[in-house]
C-alpha cells in the first residue's frame, strides 16, 4: 500500500507493467507522472527505464511507437494540448497497431487552471477508434494502467488513459500489485504492419474497424459495472432516476449518496458499453449523465440511441450542469435536487473578511525572476517605438501579459509566437516583436525561425533563456545555452543579429539600445534574453 497522487499512481502501475522507456513533455497536469517515474529510474537502475523530455509531445509518442516495434512496453505522458501537437502519430499510430504495450496517458484540465483551453481528450481517442480507460479514484489509475497495457498488447492498439486536473493531484492508498516481466527485444517483423503507404492503410484500416467490436465487448465487462436499484424512490417529476457517470465525478455522485444511491452505471472504459446503457435505460424514466469535460457520452449516446429510446437525458446539454468548469459535490447535488432526488448540501456561510482574504489574485512572476528585467526593456522600446505589437507564448513570460508589465500582446499556443509575428509582418506591419522561452523555441519554435530565416523577414525575436522549463517545475530544456545559439545560427539567421543580453538592472540602459537596434533593422534578428531561473538558484 502506497499513498499517491494519481499521476504517480499510473507511474507506478507503468513501472510494474514493466515499462522499457516513459516519454513525454512537461505540461500541468501530467508532469508529476514522468517524475516519478524518472525518480524511480535513478534511484534503481536496475530498472533500466529510459526516462529524458522529449523536444515535444509528437516526439514523445513517436519514441514511444518505437520502442513497441522492438516489442518494448513505453508510456506517454503529456497534457490535453500537448495531444494536439502528438495528434499526426497517435491517430496514425490507430492503424499500426502496437506490437510492445504503447499507452497514453492525457491529463485534461477543466476549469483551465493552467491552461489555454477545455478540451475533452475522450474526442480523440473516439477519433482514432482506440480504447479510453478512465479512473475516477487513485485505486483506479493503477489498476486501469496496468489494465491499459495488458489491453494494448493483446489487441495490438494504443491505448489512453485519461485523468483530469483532481484526479491527478490529490492522493489516497493505493494498493500495489506484483510487477510484470519485461518483455523481451523482439523487432516487428510484419512491414506490411507499420508502413502506412495507401494500399497498405486500407487493410489496415479495415482491420481496426474490425477490432471495434472486441472494444465494445471489453467495455461491457466489471470494468463497466452496472448496479440496478429498484427500491430507490422514484422523482416525483421524472419518475425512476438512472444515472450514467464517469471518472471523478463518481466521487462527487457517492458524495452526495454515500450510502442508498440511484441505479447507475460507472464508465470507466470507452468506447461505452451500450447493452448495459439500454439495461438502465429500460428499468428508468430519466438518466442523468454525470461526467467532467465536455458532453462527451451525452452527444455520443444520444446519436447511438436514437430510434431505439427515447430518454430523457439531463446532463450539460440540458442546462442541468454548466457546460464549463469542473464539477463538484454541490453542482451534482443541485442538479439531483432540481429533480427532487436530494437536498443541496449545505451552504457555507463566509464572513465578508474572509471572502476578501481569499479574493482571487492574479498570478505573478516570482521576486528576482530574469524575465521581470526583460520586461522592463520591452516596456522602455514601446514608450519610443510605437506600434509595437508583442506576440507572446507558452510558459512563465506569458504572465508578462498582466500589469505591471504589459509586455505581450497575443499568446495562443506552443511556438505560436513567431510564426504570428512572421505573418504580421508579411501582412506589413513593421516592427514586430516574438517573445518566446528556450524550452518552447525547442519545441515548437524552430520551424517558426527556420521560415523566417528562409525569407529574411523584417522581425525580432526574443528568446528568454532561463535555462529550463520553469513553468512546469524547471524540468531540463533542450534549447539553453550554448546548444540554443548553434539551433539559431543552423537555421540561418544572420551572425550579425544574433546578440546575448543579461536582463539585470545595471545593464538596463544597454539592453534597450541593442533590442532599439535590432528592431529598426530590415531584415530577421534574434535577441536572446539569458539569465538563470531563480529557481535553480536555489
Amino acid at each position: 500500500m502506497k499513498l499517491l497522487l494519481g499521476d504517480e499512481a499510473v507511474g507506478q502501475a507503468a513501472i510494474d507493467s514493466g515499462i522499457a522507456s516513459v516519454n513525454g513533455y512537461p505540461g500541468t497536469p501530467s508532469t508529476e507522472i514522468f517524475e516519478y517515474i524518472e525518480a524511480a529510474a535513478k534511484k534503481d537502475p536496475g530498472l533500466r527505464i529510459h526516462a529524458e523530455w522529449a523536444a515535444n509531445e509528437k516526439v514523445a509518442y513517436e519514441q514511444a511507437l518505437g520502442a513497441s516495434y522492438v516489442g518494448q512496453r513505453s508510456l506517454v505522458t503529456m497534457k490535453h494540448v500537448g495531444l494536439n501537437v502528438a495528434a499526426d502519430p497517435f491517430v496514425n499510430s490507430a492503424l499500426v497497431g502496437a506490437k510492445g504495450g504503447i499507452v497514453l496517458c492525457v491529463a485534461d484540465d477543466p476549469s483551465m487552471h493552467s491552461s489555454q483551453n477545455e478540451q475533452d481528450s475522450r474526442y480523440y481517442a473516439q477519433f482514432a477508434k482506440l480504447p479510453c480507460f478512465e479512473p475516477a479514484t487513485q485505486q483506479d489509475c493503477y489498476d486501469f494502467t496496468r489494465l491499459a497495457f495488458e489491453l494494448s498488447e493483446r489487441l495490438s492498439l494504443p491505448v489512453v488513459v485519461r485523468m483530469v486536473t483532481r484526479l491527478a493531484h490529490s492522493r489516497a492508498p493505493v494498493s500495489i500489485s506484483d510487477p510484470a516481466m519485461r518483455n523481451p527485444l523482439s523487432p516487428a517483423e510484419d512491414r506490411n504492419h507499420w508502413a502506412l503507404l495507401p494500399a497498405l492503410s486500407r487493410k489496415l484500416y479495415d482491420e481496426l474497424l474490425m477490432k471495434q467490436a472486441l472494444l465494445e465487448k471489453e467495455s461491457e465487462g466489471d470494468v463497466n459495472p452496472l448496479v440496478m436499484n429498484p427500491a430507490f424512490p422514484s422523482s416525483a417529476t421524472c419518475g425512476k432516476v438512472g444515472v450514467i457517470v464517469s471518472g471523478i465525478a463518481y466521487n462527487y455522485f457517492r458524495e452526495v449518496f454515500p450510502k442508498d444511491a440511484p441505479s447507475h452505471l460507472k464508465v470507466g472504459l470507452y468506447p461505452a458499453p451500450l447493452q448495459k446503457v439500454k439495461a438502465l435505460l429500460e428499468a428508468c424514466d430519466t438518466v442523468c449523465i454525470l461526467e467532467e469535460g465536455y458532453p462527451f457520452l451525452e452527444q455520443t449516446l444520444q446519436g447511438q440511441l436514437q430510434g431505439h429510446f427515447a430518454p430523457q437525458f439531463k446532463g450539460r446539454l440540458t442546462g442541468h450542469l454548466p457546460m464549463s468548469g469542473e464539477l463538484s459535490p454541490d453542482l451534482v447535488a443541485r442538479s439531483f435536487a432540481s429533480l427532487g432526488l436530494c437536498d443541496p448540501l449545505p451552504a457555507i456561510d463566509e464572513a465578508d473578511d474572509v471572502k476578501a482574504a481569499l479574493r482571487p489574485r492574479p498570478p505573478k512572476l516570482c521576486p528576482g525572476c530574469p524575465h521581470v528585467d526583460t520586461y522592463r526593456m520591452i516596456k522602455a522600446l514601446r514608450e519610443s517605438v510605437q506600434p509595437l505589437p508583442v506576440f507572446g507564448d507558452i510558459g512563465c513570460y506569458t504572465l508578462g501579459f498582466y500589469p505591471p508589465h504589459q509586455g505581450i500582446d497575443a499568446c495562443l499556443c506552443m511556438g505560436a509566437s513567431i510564426s504570428m509575428a512572421k505573418g504580421a509582418s508579411d501582412a506589413g506591419q513593421r516592427p514586430v516583436l516574438a517573445v518566446i522561452g528556450d524550452s518552447t523555441f525547442g519545441h515548437s519554435g524552430l520551424t517558426g525561425l527556420l521560415t523566417a530565416a528562409r525569407e529574411n523577414t523584417p522581425m525580432t525575436v526574443m528568446i528568454l533563456d532561463n535555462s529550463t522549463t520553469a513553468m512546469t517545475g524547471a524540468q531540463k530544456s533542450l534549447e539553453t545555452g550554448d546548444p540554443l545559439m548553434q539551433s539559431i545560427l543552423g537555421l540561418g539567421v544572420d551572425p550579425e543579429h544574433v546578440k546575448i543580453v543579461c536582463p539585470l538592472p545595471q545593464h538596463h540602459e544597454a539592453n534597450v539600445e541593442i533590442l532599439k537596434a535590432e528592431v529598426a533593422y530590415e531584415g530577421l534578428s534574434v535577441v536572446i534574453s539569458r539569465r538563470a531561473c531563480v529557481k535553480l538558484r536555489k
